[in-house]
């Protein structure tokens, strides 16, 4: 099934993220639809770098849409006619930048995808949660009962108002009846009288117990009051902050909004019924009536609940972020972003009648640097249903901008407390007013911190800091946090490191890996829960090795590059060294494993198990591959294709069996290409980067530059085919030899040909361009070939 159709398959609020997403001219919808297939089998991340590559998609491009042209042409659809025509005239513009038109198009298939894992994660939390949803937890059962209470107890008080009402239209009839009558009979003017008296006393005792009611019902809606603003609103900011930092946690405000706007609807209903005691009384009123007296605490009670209810129901529903940021709550100057703001309390009749305006840093702090910014672009919005997918009472900014104050008190602060640009906060503010039924009520809402950037290279540290603050901070409006800012408890750290792949790839850390980190940073024989990670080590500006840093770098390459493996659990990425050698030792020859690289950012390599003349175990090990390398060729495909060349020059591939014990092919099968062996379109480039053989099946070389061994990563070092294990090799007269790449150079490419002769006969290739006057090879050392530089050895890309 192509993305395309996974997508229209999805739920109506994801196909409606898939219209906002399409709500541009830069790629029509049509054109998505009617070119899906085509356009999902092009490599246009390739073709934004590659010129020629992004003129010839274009061209094909082009092409289609004629095809499609010629098609309603014969179907008579006209409108389909002149859209397919205007859109081809529209991509006309992209003829002197066909790398533009790239870019474009690959930027909506990364949000797609997102859109698609939304879904996904979406489904799978309500998976997780369908044992949870079915029994519910004992508070929200405890609140949906006092939820059912109060609108029982306010349906109760409708009919006690209207019994009320009648018995006293009862009295009033008897009593004007009477007053016209005029009685002469002064017994009976007596007896009617005490009957009247009766029917007072009785009124009055129902208005006191009326206004007892109502007075438990302002109890009951004070205690809910006190739940949802307290619990439940702080509960679920709680949950949007770790939601934003990639925990799986359900944001959605539906249920709180039923909950608000129930308790809002009751208490001014007991608003109106207090109201309607007012018109009662204007009626028929009598000495010490209690009406009188309690009306006037009971309305500022009602008032005074429903202003706190208010109040907290202005909320931000999705926080402010950039379409193309590294992730929310980082904005760029002079760069749109989107922020919706949601108000809980629900009145049909309200909507379009609020305006909500936006402002920023009311209250900035007044400190040495700190910078000042004014929003441009639309900033006032009426909140409407219209914008909303679950109906609520939205106000959704999609086209807002920061512009830096380029005057002002950013230099002259009272306070010498330095920030650096990411570890600023800022604040972005939504106002607007509630009236309705007579209440007028001023109400706020505030945007979790942002970070505000100027160049994308800050993007990196800025999301740290975003990581940093939601994931120990709950007051949301504490822009000083990083004047000094608190270590991290490693549980609490190793659970948002592991957000960050689930959010990312829908597969999070396990046990095993957060111990390798928690090694990596802390050392080994402690007791994690009680380590603590300080700001400074994970992230600090103008430093270009934190750990963030380096965690980072794996993340962006699994998401980039290898996000179906590691989703599939085929890759165990963070793994020591020492771990690594102890895993692979006892298994059987070829069985091979892939993890991280320590020392190389964004690096991935495999290590397999290979044997020594004695038949004891030899765990030999790649250079990293990087970026660089994963771009040109998929990792499933160098694993596949890999080989060495052992006795008789007959190459192999020596990964075998996927640890602990899964044929290669059953493991990575499903996602090779269609054509193999020398058919593939990987293999040559691979034969042309292979580097070092020997006729011994003993693989050595010293690497002239370091490498993961040679940076400490693991404490021993390993015979293989990297650097690492150089540091065995003391041999002085082992040589390297290399020559420009006839696959990535300007200089002519050696045939084929050449270069398996090279293989089979190393020695006609040595002449005094290629080797130092003098220097010699022993019998058992290593021929290299075809590379564009010195590289460490053992290196299979560069």
């Amino acid at each position: 099934m192509t993305q395309w159709e996974r997508l229209r398959q999805l739920p109506a609020v994801y196909r409606q993220q898939l219209h906002e997403l399409y709500d541009r001219d830069a790629l029509p919808m049509d054109v998505r639809h009617y070119l899906s297939v085509w356009i999902e089998k092009q490599e246009w991340q390739r073709a934004a770098r590659d010129h020629d590559l992004a003129m010839v998609l274009f061209q094909v491009l082009l092409e289609n849409l004629d095809i499609q042209h010629s098609r309603f042409i014969q179907e008579e659809s006209f409108l389909l006619q002149h859209n397919i025509r205007r859109y081809k005239q529209n991509f006309q513009r992209y003829l002197n930048d066909p790398c533009a038109l790239a870019s474009t198009i690959l930027w909506f298939l990364e949000k797609e995808k997102e859109i698609l894992q939304s879904a996904d994660l979406a489904e799978q939390v309500r998976i997780l949660c369908v044992e949870q949803e079915a029994m519910e937890t004992s508070s929200q059962q405890d609140l949906e009962r006092k939820m059912a209470g109060l609108r029982n107890e306010v349906q109760c008080m409708e009919h006690t108002m209207l019994c009320l009402e009648e018995q006293q239209d009862e009295f009033d009839f008897k009593y004007q009846t009477h007053k016209m009558e005029a009685a002469v009979d002064e017994a009976v003017k007596k007896e009617q009288v005490k009957v009247f008296q009766l029917l007072v006393n009785k009124l009055n005792e129902c208005r006191k117990s009326t206004l007892s009611d109502l007075n438990k019902l302002l109890d009951k809606a004070e205690d809910l009051i006190e739940i949802l603003v307290k619990q439940e609103l702080v509960d679920w900011q709680r949950r949007q902050q770790k939601a934003y930092i990639g925990a799986p946690d359900n944001v959605c405000l539906d249920q709180l909004e039923n909950w608000f706007t129930c308790v809002a609807v009751s208490v001014f209903q007991v608003r109106e019924f207090l109201g309607k005691l007012d018109e009662l009384v204007g009626k028929v009123s009598y000495a010490n009536d209690p009406v009188k007296a309690q009306k006037p605490a009971l309305e500022k009670r009602a008032d005074t609940l429903l202003k706190d209810l208010l109040k907290s129901s202005f909320v931000v529903e999705t926080q402010p972020s950039m379409p193309q940021g590294k992730g929310p709550l980082v904005l760029r100057t002079n760069v749109q972003f989107s922020v919706k703001t949601r108000l809980l309390v629900k009145f049909p009749e309200l909507n379009h009648s609020m305006k909500v305006n936006v402002s920023m840093d009311r209250e900035a702090p007044q400190i040495k640097g700190y910078r000042r910014f004014n929003v441009l672009g639309t900033t006032t919005k009426a909140l409407n249903m219209a914008e909303s997918q679950s109906g609520g009472m939205v106000a959704d900014f999609r086209h807002l901008t920061l512009k830096e104050q380029k005057s002002g008190a950013g230099g002259k602060g009272v306070s010498d407390i330095s920030l650096s640009v990411t570890e600023e906060l800022h604040i972005i503010y939504f106002d607007t007013v509630f009236e309705q039924k007579g209440l007028s009520v001023k109400l706020q809402a505030s945007s979790l911190p942002v970070v505000i950037i100027s160049n994308s290279s800050q993007q990196q540290s800025a999301w740290a800091s975003v990581l940093w603050f939601n994931m120990l901070c709950q007051n949301t409006k504490d822009v000083m946090f990083f004047a000094n800012s608190p270590a991290a408890p490693w549980p609490v750290f190793g659970e948002m490191l592991s957000w960050q792949f689930l959010s990312a790839t829908k597969r999070g850390l396990n046990d095993t890996q957060l111990e390798m980190i928690a090694h990596k940073l802390f050392g080994k024989g402690q007791d994690y829960n009680t380590c603590k990670v300080a700001w400074s080590k994970f992230s600090k500006e103008n430093t270009p090795d934190t750990f963030w840093v380096w965690f980072d770098g794996i993340l962006v390459m699994v998401k980039t590059y290898l996000e179906d493996l590691w989703r599939d659990g085929h890759i165990m990425g963070f793994l020591s060294k020492g771990k690594e050698k102890f895993l692979l030792k006892k298994k059987q020859r070829g069985t091979f494993l892939l993890r991280f690289s320590e020392s190389v950012i964004g690096g991935i390599t495999f290590s397999w198990v290979d044997t020594t003349i004695t038949g004891e175990p030899d765990i030999k090990t790649v250079q990293p591959f990087t970026k660089v390398d994963l771009s040109q060729i998929p990792f499933h495909e160098i694993i596949r294709n890999f080989q060495i060349l052992e006795a008789e020059n007959i190459p192999e591939n020596p990964l075998v069996y996927l640890y602990p014990n899964t044929p290669k092919d059953e493991a990575f099968g499903k996602y090779y290409s269609d054509k193999s062996g020398d058919d593939s379109p990987f293999i040559k480039y691979i034969k042309t980067k292979l580097m070092f053989v020997s006729k011994e099946n003993t693989l050595e070389a010293r690497s002239p530059m370091p490498s993961d061994m040679a940076q400490g990563e693991g404490l021993e070092p390993m015979n293989g085919l990297c650097g690492e294990a150089a540091e065995q090799n003391e041999n002085p007269q082992c040589q390297e030899i290399y020559q420009p790449d006839p696959m990535l150079s300007d200089s002519v490419a050696t045939p084929e040909e050449d270069l398996l002769m090279y293989l089979n006969n190393p020695n006609i290739f040595v002449d005094s361009e290629i080797l130092p006057e003098g220097s010699g090879l022993p019998d058992f050392s290593f021929q290299g070939f075809n590379c564009l530089s010195p590289q460490s050895c053992g290196s299979i890309f560069q």
